[in-house]
């Protein structure tokens, strides 16, 4: 694409949201450099695996290995080795759920001896609204002649490698030259280009997420209520969506976590002055699912005198991830309450975890923390199961 080693370089790029891009990149012919300072990824990926779950992804790995368009690098200098840098770095949430923008600039400090005038700069990931326009004033103020550009990325995990191909890309920089340069890149995954200013396309993506983020608490505050009745919620969820396409939409209930719906949610109240009340009441009902199914099942059984198992940490279905999974929060709570907690998960490697079998043989109560597909055909005899996600499909009472 130009005069530098790479056409792209891909900062953070063996995480979940920087590996699958590079590999949709590096398929697609461009020469990508993956850099990242996980030691342990770098290993992994040079070796040919993947160091997590993303559905359909290996075969498109060992493709780009053995053709070359792939590099893994922990070389700092290969920053400035690309016509184009993409950094996947967000804006997290402090412990004062304030948006934390030096997290961000943290990362540009430490590579910015290595940016080279005429680059063009991409951030990926959620960031707080006015981040595109703040970096570019920063890196002006450093010397820097680069495009800015915000192009967020709307996959879920688990499944990028196939969305990266399929949804339409958001792109928006601080200039028309920059968003040419950054919608020419994108064009590269797929045609389907919406461009958007800069703060336009940073509410976009937060309320994308925020807005799955407050279905999830409606289907939760729905199970909630239906439950406190003694019904089945999921009786009445069949119901409603049974060929009725105005309910379509309507998802079941269950934990919402992850790295982004709580965040995001927190990011979006802050930079309305923190009068979202919608996105606090979401917050509160999401958060509050795992004390209020401890509460029912204290209220009904001895918990001091019962184990209870944990079955499926991960913060959703067929992925790896534990972060801000509630599995660990429901954990924290029950090891207040009850005389023993077990944790297992297929997917998740911890030495304290135990196998799924000796999870099942050994508790009382089991609830199912997350629900990965190979769970779907166990048989669980002679166990109380709180089955909120239905995997079962007997339903969830407590």
């Amino acid at each position: 694409m130009g005069k530098g080693r790479y056409d792209l370089c891909v900062v953070g790029g063996l995480g979940h949201v920087g590996l699958p891009l590079s590999m949709a990149f590096a398929n697609k012919g461009l020469k990508v450099c993956a850099f990242d300072i996980s030691q342990q990824a770098l290993e992994t990926v040079r070796a040919g695996k993947l160091p997590f779950v993303e559905h359909g992804a290996e075969p498109v790995l060992e493709q780009v290995m053995a053709e070359g368009t792939l590099t893994c690098s922990d070389r700092a200098q290969s920053i400035g080795e690309a016509d184009a840098v993409i950094v996947v770095t967000g804006t997290p949430v402090d412990n004062h759920l304030s948006p934390d923008f030096e997290a961000l600039l943290h990362v540009f400090r430490a590579y910015e001896q290595f940016l080279r005038d005429g680059q063009l700069i991409v951030l990926r990931s959620t960031v707080y609204p006015g981040t595109t326009y703040r970096l570019q004033e920063f890196l002006e103020q450093s010397g820097h002649r680069v495009d800015v550009a915000y192009c967020p990325e709307r996959i879920a995990e688990g499944y990028a490698v196939r969305e990266l191909l399929t949804l339409p890309h958001i792109v928006s920089a601080v200039n028309p030259e920059a968003a040419a340069r950054a919608r020419r890149l994108f064009e590269v995954l797929g045609p389907d280009i919406v461009e958007l200013e800069p703060l336009e396309a940073e509410m976009a993506k937060l309320f994308t997420n925020v807005y799955r983020y407050l279905k999830f608490a409606i289907a939760n505050q729905f199970f909630t209520i239906a439950n406190d009745s003694g019904l089945d919620y999921y009786r009445i969820h069949e119901a409603i969506k049974h060929d009725y396409p105005r309910a379509a939409d309507l998802p079941a209930p269950g934990f919402a976590a992850g790295p982004c719906l709580y965040k995001d949610t927190i990011q979006l109240s802050a930079f309305n002055n923190h009068t979202f009340s919608l996105g606090h009441a979401s917050l509160l009902v999401n958060e509050g699912l795992p004390h209020y199914i401890v509460d029912k099942l204290r209220r009904r059984h001895d918990l001091a005198h019962k184990t209870v198992g944990i079955l499926g940490m991960a913060f959703k279905a067929d992925v790896d991830d534990p972060r801000d999974s509630l599995a660990y929060k429901l954990r924290k709570i029950l090891a207040f309450e009850a005389e023993r907690v077990l944790c297992s998960d297929v997917h998740i490697r911890d030495p304290e975890f135990v196998t799924t079998d000796e999870l099942i043989r050994r508790s009382d109560i089991i609830i199912i923390g997350a629900p990965h597909k190979q769970y779907k055909q166990l048989r669980i005899d002679g166990r109380l199961v709180v089955d909120i996600w239905n995997i079962f499909g007997k339903g969830c009472r407590i």
